[in-house]
């Protein structure tokens, strides 16, 4: 989901407000662009070349700069408008998105003394800070910078975020606000520049590289959600490089991705938070199996960058298995039944019965009588076996007796001991054959006594 384009998403705006301080540098410096800096000389012909460069750059024409300069540097190799010159290239490498050449050409400018190199106090400030920016601006445009890229990189963001040579005809308010919008743009460029070696890592499938680095960089930016969430990546890499490994690595993922849900759902503002937000926690109770105990793992990993050690969440099944451990230990001859029934209700419940129940002891069992049949003197009890707080349960057993009870079965709960004798699936119902004996809390009420017919009196006849 997320790739090196994210990165450069993120450091859009800050780069944005660079272009706005380039302009105004530039339109700070009075006496523009090919004017000559204190003891530096034009070699004949030297400003034509100067000065049709500067136009091409400013003109956003930088296929035509890259042309006029390399004209310029036969013409003239050495200058004392050199380091002018390597400014300009930098410009037109990076407009003609040339990037691996404006960061070749800002390491060669950044390698002897920046500021010496642009002694001028009103003007030199002002090109050093264009270099700098363009070679901020430019690194994260390299999906994988090479370890000079960086070196250079690194060198070119911390020196524009504390940069501190005001150029001339700028005011102290709008240099502050300029020191700002720099600073900025140096942080942006080096927070890619301590993502860029685990994300490449990561690209080549190097799991464990890919944690080391994300980990290393959250140590430096721990409030950056994408590093968090590309931590989680990384670690969601070995899971599916190595299964067996699933409920090892995934709960540390699912802690990173978590993280990023509380820190910022935006990941950074590369993505949507109110898409984000339920795919983040989504992690969280796919795998746990319910939403229980994340809050506390939200305050957790709100507090903390990394997870703590041993750091672990159940799986649903491990889940799954406690509650029915739980469950059978409450409700041992409940647990007991709804087995029996599970595997009679499945695709081949005939088979189990035929093969496995018929016939066979069945430890105790618990149910609540519904009727007797007949209902007095009954020869047959229906039972239904009803789930905790279930109410109207239907009937699922059928009780023949040994022999009839002596009266009638009151509703209510008994146990009972009986052998399987017979099964249907439609409808549902076990039979299960029965001693009286063995049946225990059964309540009986007397049968009432058979309706006996009306007497006839006989009138007696009239004399």
């Amino acid at each position: 989901m997320f790739n090196t384009h994210s990165m450069k998403r993120m450091a859009a705006a800050a780069a944005f407000g660079a272009f706005l301080v380039g302009a105004s540098l530039q339109s700070a410096m009075a006496q523009g662009a090919g004017a000559a800096a204190p003891k530096k000389e034009y070699k004949e012909g030297e400003y034509a070349f100067f000065d049709a460069a500067a136009k091409d750059v400013t003109a956003n024409n930088f296929a035509k700069a890259i042309t006029d300069l390399d004209a310029w540097k036969a013409k003239i190799p050495t200058s004392d408008y050199a380091p002018e010159r390597s400014v300009l290239y930098i410009q037109a490498y990076s407009g003609a998105k040339q990037f691996d050449k404006a960061i070749e050409e800002g390491g060669q400018l950044l390698s002897k003394d920046i500021d010496a190199a642009f002694p001028d106090p009103a003007q030199g400030p002002g090109w050093v800070i264009r270099a700098l920016v363009a070679i901020c601006q430019d690194i994260p445009q390299i999906a994988q910078p090479t370890p000079q890229q960086v070196e250079t990189g690194e060198k070119a963001a911390k020196m524009l975020q504390s940069y501190n040579r005001k150029p001339g005809g700028v005011d102290d308010a709008a240099w502050t606000q300029a020191k700002t919008q720099l600073q900025g743009v140096a942080k942006a460029a080096l927070l890619y520049l301590a993502v860029a070696p685990a994300n490449n890592a990561l690209a080549k499938g190097d799991c464990e590289a890919a944690q080391t680095a994300f980990s290393k960089a959250l140590g430096d930016y721990p409030d950056n959600s994408f590093i968090s969430y590309q931590l989680g990546q990384a670690y969601m890499c070995t899971v599916k490089k190595t299964p067996a490994r699933n409920d090892e690595v995934r709960p540390k993922a699912i802690y990173e991705f978590i993280r990023t849900l509380v820190i910022d759902p935006s990941v950074a503002g590369t993505q949507d938070p109110k898409k984000m937000g339920p795919i983040l926690e989504g992690t969280y109770v796919n795998y746990h199996g319910g939403s229980d105990g994340l809050d506390e793992l939200k305050a957790t990993a709100k507090a903390n960058p990394l997870p703590p050690a041993n750091f672990t969440i159940e799986n649903a099944t491990a889940v799954s298995a406690k509650k029915q451990a739980q469950f059978e230990s409450q409700f041992p001859k409940l647990a007991m039944w709804l087995k029996i029934k599970g595997a009679l209700a499945g695709p081949d419940g005939q088979q189990y019965f035929e093969s496995q129940l018929k016939n066979a002891a069945v430890p105790p069992l618990r149910g609540n009588v519904i009727e007797g049949k007949p209902a007095c003197r009954s020869k047959e009890l229906i039972v239904s076996v009803p789930e905790p707080n279930q109410q109207n349960a239907q009937a699922v057993i059928t009780l023949k007796l040994d022999s009839p009870l002596s009266g009638k079965p009151e509703p209510g709960e008994i146990n009972w001991e009986g052998v399987p004798s017979a099964f249907t699936a439609e409808p549902f119902m076990l039979t299960m054959d029965t001693e009286k004996a063995k049946i225990e809390g059964l309540k009986t009420t007397p049968c009432g006594a058979p309706a006996r017919a009306p007497v006839r009196r006989s009138t007696p006849k009239k004399k």
